[in-house]
């Protein structure tokens, strides 16, 4: 087959957005992977947004069953899947009729006219048949028997029915391929490698894709066929990578820079499950996994753990969370570094388990009893995972303390080009265990005690088994110096103010925010977590139109940097957009005492730029 990505004489574009939407039985997640992997390769800039069903297998050909996958690929840098899709791959009516309404006008829709059957019509809540009604007019329509063509092309691969009927997402993939000139051979390969010893479903899926791919040019859709340059991007080795995936690699290069063995005490959880299954991976780098059989099991065994000497991580959501905050508050008290990680997803309750939400933060500072202060840190983008992940392990270390580490749904699922990183350029993460003495008694005994501080308030970390540091360590309230339990009014005035100057501290050791955008605006917006993408695309176009406006991104959010005060103290206009209903707005307006304003959103979707951007000119009243 001809890889036509390098044809001269196809009109070239900018970007592209295409969405990808089908049952959740028609592989859609796998074709918008399939072609996001396609593009990375070629050199395009790309962002993704996976989205799945809440149920897991709601009925087929339901609204509820449909399973979405947008991308944007440029040949510029992006940072969001694009705020509308100018392409919708529809595989059946519940797909058009769920996500046409995300469509930009006069964008191209492109449909398995063999799935818009009159069963499959009256499950979408249709009438009557929209390729026939005229309700697409607006739209460029291109209907293509799919499941059909890619019978046709198995008939004689003498492969099952099903398995050929299953195949017709490539045929989709096949011909999105051809469209956008994407390489075919990383596709073909990846197939073969994924069903190796499956010969006829390499065979099914191999014919439906290259039937797909000849499709366009034998239909004459030559029309349609556009290129997108790679981007210029910063040389170097690049993957694509989604937020899980690249978290689970951060917390493992940081098990590698403290040298210390890695436990992750885990129940599963949507959408934190995929940090388990990849961190089980990696044994051959000393990490050790334990599915436990609830949340509250996960967290006391990585406490444990971290008693015993490990880079102790748990991993979880919103539920979870809460499940484990007594425990979370033992960690506390008992002054032992953990990572807690929360891939926050919309609630309350079970909420909605497969869509993203902001909307732990409150619960990250506050949510134990008792004053348990803990440091917060957020990711922002999914690549920046990596990078957030090192950063809560060297807090947890470096500070002797339980760290929430922050990411969501969006981060999670979704996917970017990431520059592999020199490994010498990783911070150093220095661990030292108590091995002698640290004071003597009223006879000028040697004794150790566990709760003597450095300059820094952190107290040593002992592991069983170090000679002579025989100590004890416990939920109940503890005397200072001694760890013995202590009831006395004044010790646990004490031991409360010490544990929250400790976490006071490490503002000293983190970076003071810096000011992007406009740095002459008296607007400014401050971000958290994954509104990042948005943020900087709405703040781009502001720009680009004459409006400044300035960008405060926030990864560290208690203690906050610094400098973050004196920054705000500069501008009119304090906006911050949160996918909740204001939480990191209450926190600003009470610890700096700024007018903010929030920008909230709670539908389970992450920010487009368009909408940031139309709510900042409202908000400066230029809208």
């Amino acid at each position: 087959m001809t890889d036509v990505a390098e044809s001269p004489a196809v009109p070239e574009v900018e970007r592209v957005v295409i969405r990808f939407a089908g049952d959740s039985g028609d592989g859609m997640q796998l074709t918008g992977d399939r072609f996001t992997s396609a593009s990375a390769l070629f050199g395009n800039d790309l962002a993704t947004l996976p989205e799945f069903p809440a149920e897991i297998r709601a009925p087929q050909g339901t609204l509820a069953g449909v399973s979405a996958f947008q991308v944007q690929i440029s040949s510029e840098r992006v940072s969001t899947p694009g705020d509308e899709p100018t392409v919708l791959v529809a595989m059946n009516p519940a797909a058009l009729k769920a996500d046409l309404n995300r469509l930009a006008g006069g964008g191209t829709v492109i449909v398995n006219e063999d799935a818009f059957e009159e069963r499959n019509l009256e499950k979408a809540g249709y009438v009557d048949n929209p390729l026939e009604d005229g309700s697409l007019d607006g739209y460029t329509v291109i209907p293509i028997p799919m499941t059909k063509l890619t019978q046709e092309v198995c008939a004689d691969l003498d492969v099952k029915p099903r398995v050929a009927e299953r195949s017709k997402n490539f045929f989709a993939l096949g011909l999105v391929s051809w469209m956008y000139t994407r390489p075919t051979e990383p596709t073909l390969d990846w197939v073969r490698q994924k069903f190796k010893g499956k010969e006829k479903v390499i065979a099914a899926n191999i014919a439906a894709f290259k039937a797909g791919h000849a499709y366009g040019e034998t239909a004459e859709l030559g029309s349609h066929m556009v290129s997108i340059a790679p981007a210029d991007l910063e040389p170097g080795t690049y993957t694509n990578i989604n937020g899980n995936t690249a978290l689970s690699w951060g917390l493992v290069a940081a098990s590698q820079q403290s040298g210390l063995p890695m436990f992750l005490g885990s129940y599963p959880i949507t959408p934190a499950s995929d940090i388990l299954h990849e961190l089980a991976k990696h044994k051959n780098f000393g990490v050790r996994t334990f599915q436990a059989e609830d949340e509250i099991a996960a967290v006391c065994s990585a406490i444990g753990a971290s008693y015993g000497g490990h880079l102790a991580v748990t991993t979880t959501s919103g539920p979870g969370v809460a499940l484990k905050g007594e425990a979370i508050g033992l960690a506390v008290i008992l002054e032992l570094p953990l990572v807690i990680v929360d891939i926050q997803r919309g609630g309350p309750s079970t909420g909605l388990p497969t869509k993203t939400e902001a909307s732990d933060l409150l619960m990250a500072m506050y949510g134990r009893h008792g004053e348990s202060p803990m440091p917060v840190v957020a990711a922002y983008s999914p690549s920046q995972c990596f990078d957030a992940a090192i950063e809560a392990a060297r807090i947890a270390l470096t500070y002797m303390t339980p760290v929430m580490l922050l990411s969501d749904g969006y981060l999670a699922n979704g996917s970017e080009p990431w520059k592999l990183p020199d490994v010498e350029s990783l911070p150093d993460i220095d661990v030292t265990f108590a091995t002698s003495h640290n004071a003597t008694n009223d006879d000028g005994e040697p004794i150790f005690l566990p709760f003597e501080r450095d300059e820094n308030l952190v107290r040593p970390w002992a592991v069983p088994g170090a000679d002579g540091l025989m100590h004890r360590v416990g939920g109940l309230e503890k005397a200072d110096k001694t760890g013995n339990v202590s009831y006395d009014p004044e010790n646990h005035a004490l031991m409360t103010e010490l544990r929250q100057k400790r976490i006071e501290i490490i503002a000293n050791d983190i970076p003071p925010v810096e000011v992007t955008g406009d740095p002459d605006a008296s607007t400014v917006v401050v971000g958290w977590g994954s509104t990042w993408g948005a943020i900087s695309g709405a703040i781009r176009r502001l720009g680009q139109a004459g409006t400044g406006v300035a960008h405060v991104h926030l990864t560290h959010l208690n203690p906050f940097p610094p400098n973050l005060g004196e920054v705000l103290a500069k501008y009119d206009k304090v906006l911050v957009p949160e996918l909740n209903m204001g939480q990191l707005v209450k926190l600003l307006r009470a610890e700096f005492l700024v007018d903010a304003k929030g920008i909230n959103k709670v539908m389970g979707q992450p920010f487009t730029a368009a909408e940031l951007e139309r709510e900042i000119l409202a908000h400066i009243g230029e809208g």
